[in-house]
């Protein structure tokens, strides 16, 4: 029987991480609300993961710099999640802040799982240039748009309100099978003994704070988005199409950014380009987020805004980290980016409250800010040269 190759394992983490992500992001708060929670109980349940990963990501991926295998911390972290899910039943039977615990040891579990993937991944395209990290990424998307559209299908058909964390048990520890398995896959060189600990150049600094920015301009239309539109008589169906449409959008990129020049696959023009169409999503939300015919092609705009910034991050992470810090630099890039996102998610809550549309366009600064240190970040790599 033939064993599947490196990047099929990696393909396969992502998918299956990313399964449990679509199911768990929009169906964890539903489990939720059906075991009878306060809704002010359930925002703290699910802003607690947020806050946890802000802290905990950074320095469980300084793991890796100091020796410990990044299929190890996945292994051991999807196990962690899985054990979580399944006590979470019982322990919503104790009450709520029993179930908080849980859900803090679950986000402290799951907050390396993402960035230890990309590790490996970049660590795969380094020592293979045939490879293309797109190209492998692209497995995640596919498989959070299936888990998004089949979820609700399969959730009602297993019933009860056991269904959510067991679904979603059997989903971690079958990722922590995978990358038991993936023994194949290989990390990144430390730094050489004695060597220190490396610094993180500022030109890295400007790439994460850029992606940080970018990716943090969407929390107005992630978290009101579908609220707005459907306020405005736009259909429930379409709603979730128009949010199809986007991963579809980020699919394409993926799937075709092997084939562009490799001067359109740098840090600063893939950054700059997330950040220019992130302004024009938030401008075109603010005018026309009320029109279905306009919402398409906004919509089409996230295939850039999510996914030109993500690969932008990567590459700047491959480009520019240290040996011996680019577990730091993966975990300082997760971080910075729930930290922005969080404080964007939060004042775009405000504006919405009190100017509806007006939070999208609030948005556009931060996407704007987010350009500006791509270009600062392409001066500071010329200089370091």
């Amino acid at each position: 029987m033939l064993r599947p190759s490196g990047p099929a394992r990696l393909s396969l983490l992502y998918a299956v991480v990313f399964t449990e992500i679509g199911i768990a992001m929009p169906f964890m708060p539903v489990w939720l609300d059906a075991l009878g929670l306060d809704a002010a109980v359930i925002g703290v349940l699910l802003a607690l993961p947020i806050g946890t990963r802000i802290v905990a990501t950074a320095p469980l991926m300084s793991l890796l710099d100091r020796g410990l295998g990044p299929r190890r911390l996945i292994m051991l972290g999807s196990l962690a999640v899985g054990l979580t899910y399944a006590l979470m039943p019982a322990a919503a039977g104790f009450g709520w802040p029993c179930l908080a615990g849980l859900v803090v040891l679950n986000a402290v579990a799951g907050a390396p799982l993402v960035p230890c993937i990309d590790y490996l991944t970049l660590a795969a395209v380094r020592r293979d240039a045939r490879l293309a990290y797109s190209r492998i990424r692209m497995a995640g998307s596919v498989a959070f748009l299936l888990a998004n559209l089949a979820g609700g299908l399969l959730l009602t058909a297993l019933g009860g309100r056991l269904a959510v964390p067991l679904l979603l048990t059997g989903l971690a520890l079958s990722a922590s099978l995978v990358a038991w398995r993936s023994r194949s896959v290989a990390g990144l060189p430390q730094a050489p003994e004695g060597a220190g600990r490396p610094r993180l150049p500022l030109t890295l600094w400007l790439c994460i704070g850029a992606a940080a920015a970018i990716q943090a301009s969407h929390g107005a239309i992630y978290g009101f988005g579908s609220i707005y539109w459907t306020s405005q008589g736009i259909p429930a169906a379409w709603v979730g199409s128009l949010w199809a449409t986007g991963v579809l959008a980020e699919i394409v990129l993926f799937a075709a950014m092997p084939a562009l020049p490799a001067s359109w696959r740098s840090p600063v023009r893939l950054l700059a380009l997330g950040a220019t169409a992130a302004i024009l999503r938030a401008i075109g939300m603010f005018l026309l987020g009320d029109r279905l015919a306009a919402l398409v092609p906004l919509q089409c705009l996230h295939g850039l805004t999510f996914g030109a910034t993500q690969l932008g991050a990567m590459a700047a992470v491959s480009a520019y980290a240290p040996d011996g810090a680019r577990g730091r630099a993966q975990g300082t890039l997760s971080a910075v980016n729930a930290g922005i996102s969080v404080g964007a998610t939060l004042v775009s809550g405000l504006a919405y409250r009190a100017g509806g549309p007006l939070a999208f366009l609030l948005m556009a600064p931060l996407a704007a800010a987010g350009l500006g240190l791509a270009f600062a970040s392409g001066r500071a790599a010329r200089r370091a040269r």
